[in-house]
């Protein structure tokens, strides 16, 4: 009889591959049972077998006073994202930098180093060409 499965699953050389498969129908049908009771409880609690939602809208921690003052405070003079925040934290509201950037992309507030772009402005290297008075003529000889 060696090699042959037994009734129970289990063989006489490898007895532990039946144990095995027991194993694992046990542990699904323990998931199984525990499916069932979470959905008695939300039908109790909901009404419902419906699943509950799964993220959504997450309101913006800049809001009310804070924004108020933080847009006042982008008018006044130059900012850096990073100093915001620090300035944020000062004031008792912890935010990161993710959050002061997407404020102020949705204000569209924005600050560049140099107004007018370089080519509109004259070069600082050195004078202007002048205009040519007299062209003269080459010798040939």
């Amino acid at each position: 009889m060696d090699g042959q499965t037994l009734l129970d699953g289990s063989s006489r050389t490898g007895g532990r591959r039946g144990q095995e498969r027991r194993h694992v129908m046990q542990s699904s049908c323990e998931a199984v049972r525990r499916s069932g009771q979470h959905r008695v409880r939300r039908v109790r609690e909901t009404g419902s077998v419906a699943p509950g939602q799964m993220g959504g809208h997450k309101p913006k921690k800049i809001a009310g006073e804070h924004r108020v003052w933080l847009l006042g405070r982008m008018k006044e003079r130059d900012f850096t994202l990073r100093g915001l925040v620090a300035e944020l934290a000062e004031r008792g509201l912890k935010v990161d930098y993710r959050s002061v950037w997407e404020f102020v992309h949705a204000e569209r507030v924005s600050f560049k180093k140099k107004p007018g772009g370089r080519r509109t402005r004259p070069s600082r290297r050195g004078a202007p060409a002048r205009a040519v008075g007299k062209v003269s003529r080459p010798h040939r000889a």
